[in-house]
């Protein structure tokens, strides 16, 4: 069967797409997903997040040794379920920095172009204001329960010079806040939940799940459609209109490659025709990372230690409420390290818990602690194949920590992170330092502890970046160059790291996009 747009992949853009689209009657959408429902309860029960990693709702990524964090070979968790990344992260709303946008200097992808976008996608439950929108299909809420430790660290910040603020994603991003999170009634509201579930009773709208798509086809430079995996066979899909690849940062660059769009010698070296030549794909890989500030805490009932309790268990699943309805990272905020600069360059997350490793090598006791994310890397990485082979995961090299730059900003934040779980407020309860260890206080001392223990937060951007120079993949319009009828709507499309967590962005991205391709449609009519 042909359809009018084929889309790859249902995470939070593809999600988005799906129900705009499907919105004109007459507009067939296949939506093709390579994982499977979201049938996990961890899914849906906000403090769980974690124990859905390396698990079948994800893609359970490794990446190439990084060559400054001592060779280590680093774990990315990705969604591979419906709703995406928006279904095993922990639910922050936390937008670009307006700067952000206006830094890419693209027409139409100002701040004052995309702020409309995130307000129509948004039901915010507190806020309703010229940032923020209400009777959007994205539920944004407030915590339902938070540890008393969290607004001692909200205190903390703010004493010592970090604004407390109500909203971070308002008029002014610097400062600490407890954060808004993707729930609804005590329940991850992902944006299958928000965007794909309400309209797949649409008889224009086809999923299909455990759908593996193995490369594009082309007729020329016309993309036509999708082959991919199912139920042990390979099929095709055909687009009468256009592909939308919704891949993310990942994996849009890797179906782009085996498909034949890319770097022309690297695509050669593994005998793969090549459709365009198109340097930039996979290259200007951008992501942030983090670095644990951890204390064993001697309160442990104001910590989310053992908050997997029977008791804790039935007041959430009879209720929806107590410490189950954490997102974990509960408050945090933005901060510059040195003066001068327009856009804060470090995140600060706090957790009533330890999160070494992902929560892998948390130890059997309760802490608290603050993540360090550093949000402007100029560290640049690369997407790359390892092989022609659909199933083989490609090689991902972020290059963290690339720049002594980036090394800086990293102690920086530590620095004051460790200033903040050594206030006064904190006496009571606090107890060893592990991360960094005790005694490890030189700048030498932290970078060896930056290097030996950081990971990633989660947000990979910039493989298909847009742009107007050689290495730009898609046009202001998401067009890849050269080619026609193949669009990429996610993350990678994001040309610099943005300050923020990049769900909300991505669903304004895919916003936008199902604009632009209404305006098409129209026009070519």
């Amino acid at each position: 069967m042909e359809y009018d747009y084929v889309i790859i992949g249902a995470g939070s853009a593809g999600c988005v797409l799906a129900n705009r689209l499907t919105a004109a009657p007459h507009c067939r959408v296949l939506l093709l997903e390579a994982g499977g429902p979201d049938k996990a309860q961890e899914i849906h029960i906000p403090a769980a997040f974690n124990k859905l990693f390396k698990t079948a709702v994800d893609w359970h990524y490794t990446t190439a040794p990084q060559p400054h964090l001592h060779n280590r070979e680093l774990y990315w968790p990705r969604g591979k379920v419906l709703g995406g990344s928006s279904s095993i992260n922990a639910m922050i709303y936390s937008r670009a920095n307006a700067l952000d946008h206006d830094a890419w200097e693209m027409e139409g992808w100002r701040y004052s172009d995309i702020l409309p976008y995130y307000k129509k996608s948004e039901h915010n439950e507190r806020i309703e204001d010229r940032f923020h929108g209400q009777g959007g299909e994205l539920n944004v809420a407030d915590l339902i329960w938070a540890s008393e430790l969290t607004s001692g660290f909200v205190a903390v910040a703010d004493e010592l010079g970090l604004p407390a603020t109500h909203d971070v994603n308002g008029a002014e991003q610097e400062g600490v806040t407890f954060f808004q999170v993707t729930q609804k009634g005590g329940k991850r509201h992902s944006a299958a939940d928000a965007f794909l579930k309400p309209v797949l009773s649409r008889k224009n709208l086809k999923v299909v799940t455990q759908a593996l798509v193995t490369k594009l086809l082309f007729d020329g430079t016309r993309c036509l459609g999708a082959a991919y995996q199912h139920n042990g066979e390979l099929q095709q899909a055909h687009a009468a209109r256009e592909v939308l690849l919704c891949g993310g940062a990942i994996n849009s660059p890797q179906i782009l490659l085996l498909s034949g769009i890319g770097p022309a010698d690297e695509l050669r070296r593994l005998d793969i025709q090549v459709v365009a030549d198109l340097p930039g794909v996979g290259r200007n890989l951008q992501d942030h990372l983090l670095i644990g500030v951890e204390y064993e805490c001697t309160a442990p009932g104001l910590t989310l230690y053992k908050a997997d309790g029977l008791v804790n268990i039935a007041k959430y699943l009879l209720f929806k409420k107590g410490p189950l309805t954490s997102n974990v990272g509960e408050a945090g905020g933005f901060m510059k390290t040195r003066p001068g600069l327009a856009i804060p360059d470090v995140e600060l997350l706090f957790a009533p818990t330890f999160y070494m490793d992902h929560g892998f090598a948390n130890p059997d006791a309760a802490g608290i602690s603050i993540g360090v994310a550093i949000q402007k890397p100029e560290s640049r990485g690369t997407i790359t194949l390892r092989t022609n082979l659909p199933d083989d995961a490609p090689i991902i090299q972020p290059n963290y920590l690339q720049t002594e730059s980036d090394l800086a900003c990293g102690i920086e934040g530590v620095k004051f992170a460790r200033e903040i779980l050594q206030a006064p407020v904190f006496n009571s309860v606090r107890g060893k330092r592990l991360w960094p260890a005790e005694g490890a206080d030189t700048d030498r001392d932290l970078a060896e502890h930056i290097r030996r223990t950081s990971d990633t937060i989660y947000h990979p951007v910039g493989t298909c970046k847009m742009g107007n120079d050689n290495d730009a993949v898609v046009d202001g319009s998401l067009r890849v160059r050269g080619l026609t009828g193949l669009r990429v709507v996610d993350a990678s499309i994001i040309p610099l790291q943005i300050t923020g967590h990049t769900n909300a962005i991505t669903i304004a991205i895919a916003e936008k996009a199902a604009d632009l391709l209404s305006s098409s449609k129209a026009s070519s009519i």
